[in-house]
């Protein structure tokens, strides 16, 4: 790619999910790095785009369906969307053949995407891809800054925090009892957005309970508005203070309260992929999904994983036959000792 191009206008498509997103910022890291002049949309739909509209490297967010290649509606108003924005370069990290040609019918000049095993012919710079090799999401999508010729190195996943929250957070802490100098942040739901549910994500929400005895540390738990069930299971028996914060919070709040927290602890969601992206000490557990693929592609963070048998395309073909975290998942016993060990270690350096 010529070290010549200069975009004015560049759209970044993703529209879903949440750690997706955050997955493929480093490759927004990457364009900013080249090109710190141009304008950068971010084209995503519900609680992604919620989500990067708070990000300082984006200029402004456009909003589709989460999965536009679900009816020809949802494309045609992404379409819409691309040919309203007069935009140079479109950078598209969907898999989607469908969205690719909405994109080649868009008029932008230049359209780099993911060529999954040729589902990208809409893209006149397409970045290959095989659906089974074994590697990480954010290294795939950096792949497209790679194609266009960028630096990637110490690109990684960020999300910048709002200090400014800090005042209004600080008194529903201590309106709590929570000391908001030392208090352990639990996510213990996920596995469900648009695009795919896979539940068994979930490490079990007694196990946080034990897991929250065991730091005895003050606890918050964050979830969404359908997680009241899972944050109320995962305190249960917990003497310390607890605050429960289902569906109350925005992103920009999780993710001061993750750079503030002493340490955050979640399962392969999203927000444990928040947590890790805006700096706090994170440790994320996994079961049935790849942390080889999916794991927060931040330095520092502690991932928990018993290896064990996996699909071979990925959380796209759900969990492998059979598997339970009573047989093929990390015991909570092991949990508890590597996050103390994970404290002990971050106290002392």
């Amino acid at each position: 790619m010529s070290r010549d191009l200069q975009p004015r206008r560049i759209a970044v498509l993703l529209p879903c999910c949440i750690g997706d997103v955050l997955m493929a910022t480093p490759t927004l890291a990457a364009l900013r790095r080249a090109w710190p002049n141009a304008h950068v949309s971010w084209v995503a739909g519900g609680a992604a785009r919620a989500l990067i509209s708070d990000h300082d490297q984006v200029d402004a967010t456009l909003e589709c369906d989460p999965l536009p290649q679900r009816s020809l509606a949802s494309l045609w108003q992404l379409l819409r969307l691309l040919r309203a924005g007069r935009f140079d370069l479109v950078v598209s990290l969907s898999r989607s053949p469908l969205v690719s040609l909405a994109v080649r019918l868009s008029g932008i000049p230049l359209r780099v995407g993911l060529d999954s095993a040729g589902r990208g012919p809409g893209y006149n710079l397409r970045v290959p891809l095989e659906p089974g090799e074994l590697r990480h999401e954010a290294e795939i999508y950096l792949d497209a800054a790679r194609a266009l010729g960028h630096d990637v190195s110490d690109c990684c996943a960020r999300m910048p925090v709002q200090d400014a929250l800090w005042p209004e957070l600080r008194r529903r802490l201590t309106g709590a009892g929570i000391d908001p100098q030392r208090y352990v942040l639990l996510f213990p739901a996920g596995g469900s957005n648009p695009g795919m549910q896979l539940l068994q994500k979930r490490w079990p929400s007694v196990h946080y309970a034990r897991l929250a005895r065991e730091l005895d540390m003050d606890v918050v738990l964050v979830g969404g508005p359908q997680d009241i069930t899972a944050l109320a299971e995962a305190c249960k028996g917990v003497e310390r203070p607890t605050l429960c914060l289902a569906g109350q919070l925005s992103f920009a709040q999780i993710a001061l309260l993750a750079r503030r927290a002493a340490v955050s602890v979640g399962n392969d969601s999203g927000l444990t992929h928040l947590a890790a992206a805006a700096g706090g000490r994170t440790v994320a557990i996994f079961g049935p999904s790849d942390p080889r693929r999916y794991a927060p592609f931040t330095p520092g963070v502690l991932v928990l994983w018993k290896p064990g048998p996996l699909p071979h395309a990925g959380v796209s073909a759900g969990a492998a036959p059979g598997w339970n975290w009573q047989q093929h998942g990390i015991a909570v016993v092991d949990v508890c000792s590597r996050v103390r060990d994970f404290l002990a270690t971050r106290a002392s350096t």
